[in-house]
């Protein structure tokens, strides 16, 4: 049991606001809904031919669940008089509040519902499409169902657009959070996803408001075997301030919120097609689509087509084993050229038995197969020849017990009563061979790391830029190799008389040195060497020769996610290159290696081409090490770019360090 039961299950509905009312009331009549409607009006005495209720208190009890349609300064009363009834909760559907820079009144709002729940405000409400219980004031594209997906969104109208979906995607609730002034994301997920009609769920998410209950609520869905899908929108950096360094640009925007979905197994998409198709497979398969995938399909421009458009993504296919290339070569022929993805050109077409030797054949050495087939259209078409191909995936993917996935190269190819019908025999139709393609990788992403939530975060701050001698003295007393150096005010004051050329010189004071001219290397000494303007002291340090590659490593608060590592490919080109990841702390050595392997330029760290490899192994201890030190609250920011990795050990070359 939820606190949310009543309202999303409710036995009564009450619903206020005339104009509104009467919409919530037509919708709950045409699904059906076995429950009381009430309406609740001063003056009329019905409203849409349904008994109208002078007040809440004259209401035969106090209902489950209430639609509030009124103004947002009467919105807070209602509230406030449903909770001290007892009422199971409501949504208020009037806007105005800290989104319109009211947020004081919305504060009104979250005392006077104490601990009743509230969706919104701001918010359209929930359809309950199992029982056929709406507190929604709109249309919808749903019907009933016995089970499906929830959708749950930040946003009113992308959800509205999902349910007008005609990919036979079945949807079982829609839920929007509106401003989640008193319900969050992570609890309203939550709710839903604990009705057993439930197979997964999908969100539109445009902020998390609690990570680490978002983390929790992703790792019991997993136990469940129930998937979550999102879309994260707001991936601009022009909502964040960015910092003085290179990690604030290349781990702003999206890199933070893409790095915590993917730790805690959030299969993250970019477009609402993604997100139904995904969903899809969810509702079928469940979580962690395996991955190795066969690709089967009547022409060889398919075939190629599908190989092309797999690779960004990710995927590839294996080729067919022997066994299944002798089997496959007798059925189809010494003309076709068994291979995955696999033509098996048109001697078979129509042939219901060969069609399901052949697809069963291929189905059976991998863990799902895709078959890419556009019946024709029925308006102009005779679609009556694809029937055997369609009853042949059905076929093998019951011989099989593997997920068969129809595609069709474009969505409009396949209509939704033959995905269906499709469906209902446990085969799921994909609509466009690219949306395909990513909803497939989305539904292989597999379980997060198990017990792991992210560091709190923490309120912004005021912090002051250490001097790259003290940054430096810093990450010394945290095991991290600097090299051996001196810094004085001035460059009379600087003693190298200890240290072995050539010198690195360098000006303080500066968050760039290189953009600044700050940076003089390969000194033999430092005689005639000039003051560099606006630099507020100086170092010399000696330089660390035998490197095989300069990789960037920087952490950063982040105002949701706690703290971000970032790592990745360095030195004055990082920004360039962009060739880094992003992960969300606290990680692992072993997390840490497996995001450098993800890299563009990983062989250049693992011995491209006879180069010497890199000493991975130290850098990923130095990650760990400071990730470790950005637990003191002190510490706002560390990056060191560049760290020099040699064969053997890791030295960090240039420091920046904010601290309170």
């Amino acid at each position: 049991m939820t606190r949310l039961d009543r309202l999303l299950r409710p036995r009564h509905i009450a619903v206020l606001g005339a104009g509104w009312a009467r919409n919530v009331i037509e919708q709950t009549a045409r699904m059906g809904f076995a429950g009381q409607v009430w309406p609740v009006h001063p003056t009329k005495a019905d409203i849409g031919g349904v008994r109208a209720y002078p007040s809440l208190a004259d209401l035969p009890e106090p209902p489950d669940a209430t639609f509030i349609g009124v103004n947002r300064f009467a919105t807070i009363d209602v509230v406030a008089e449903l909770a001290a009834m007892g009422a199971g909760g409501a949504t208020c559907f009037a806007s105005g509040w800290t989104e319109a820079g009211e947020p004081e009144l919305q504060a009104r709002l979250i005392a006077a519902a104490g601990n009743m729940p509230i969706l919104g405000p701001n918010c359209y409400g929930v359809i309950n499409y199992l029982d056929g219980a709406l507190l929604w004031p709109d249309q919808h594209g749903g019907v009933r169902v016995d089970r499906g997906v929830a959708l749950l969104s930040q946003s009113s109208n992308i959800v509205i657009n999902l349910t007008m979906q005609t990919r036979a995607l079945p949807v079982a609730y829609v839920a929007c959070l509106g401003n989640a002034a008193v319900v969050g994301l992570a609890e309203l997920a939550g709710a839903l996803l604990a009705d057993d009609r439930v197979t997964a769920l999908g969100l539109y998410v445009e902020g998390i408001d609690d990570a680490a209950a978002f983390a929790a609520l992703a790792e019991s869905a997993r136990a469940a075997g129930k998937g979550i899908v999102c879309i994260k929108s707001g991936k601009t950096e022009a909502s964040r301030t960015a910092a003085a360094s290179h990690t604030a640009s290349l781990a702003g925007g999206g890199a933070a919120s893409s790095a915590f979905l993917r730790q805690i197994g959030v299969a993250e998409v970019a477009t609402p097609s993604e997100l139904v198709e995904a969903l899809k497979i969810l509702h079928v398969h469940g979580p962690g689509l395996g991955r190795r995938l066969c690709s089967l399909s009547c022409s060889g421009g398919e075939a190629g087509l599908v190989a092309d458009l797999a690779a960004p993504f990710g995927i590839d296919f294996p080729p067919p084993s022997d066994a299944q290339r002798a089997r496959l070569g007798e059925i189809l022929g010494p003309i076709v050229t068994v291979a995955n993805p696999l033509d098996y050109h048109t001697f078979i077409w129509g042939d219901g038995p060969r069609t399901t030797d052949v697809f069963t054949t291929m189905l059976a050495g991998y863990d799902a197969g895709l078959f890419i087939i556009d019946p024709p259209r029925p308006d102009r078409c005779d679609p009556a020849g694809y029937e055997p191909a369609l009853q042949a995936i059905v076929a093998a993917a019951q011989a099989t017990g593997k997920p068969a996935f129809p595609v069709a190269s474009l969505p409009e190819n396949f209509d939704e009563g033959r995905a269906g019908a499709l469906m209902a025999q446990g085969v799921v139709t994909l609509m466009g061979m690219e949306t395909a393609l990513a909803a497939i990788r989305a539904a292989q992403v597999t379980e997060g790391v198990a017990d792991w939530r992210p560091l709190a975060p923490l309120p912004p701050r005021e912090s002051v830029l250490l001097s790259e001698g003290d940054a430096k003295a810093v990450l010394e007393q945290s095991g991290v190799a600097v090299p051996r150096g001196v810094q004085a005010t001035d460059l009379s004051g600087l003693d190298v008389s200890g240290l072995t050329p050539p010198f690195a010189l360098k000006g303080l004071g500066f968050a760039h040195k290189t953009e600044a001219g700050a940076v003089r290397l390969g000194l033999a000494t430092l005689e005639g060497q000039a003051d560099m303007p606006g630099a507020a002291g100086y170092l010399v340090e000696e330089m660390v020769g035998g490197a095989v590659a300069e990789v960037l490593l920087g952490l950063r608060r982040d105002p949701v996610y706690g703290v971000t590592l970032t790592v990745g490919m360095g030195g004055v080109t990082a920004e360039l290159l962009a060739d880094t990841v992003t992960l969300v702390c606290p990680v692992t050595e072993a997390e840490v290696l497996a995001g450098l392997r993800g890299l563009r330029l990983w062989p250049l760290l693992d011995g491209y081409r006879g180069r010497p490899k890199a000493d991975v192994a130290a850098l990923c201890a130095m990650a760990v090490r400071l990730a470790d030190l950005m637990q003191d609250p002190s510490f706002e920011e560390i990056e060191i770019n560049p760290v020099l990795l040699r064969a053997e050990g890791a030295i960090a070359v240039d420091a920046l360090i904010r601290r309170v």
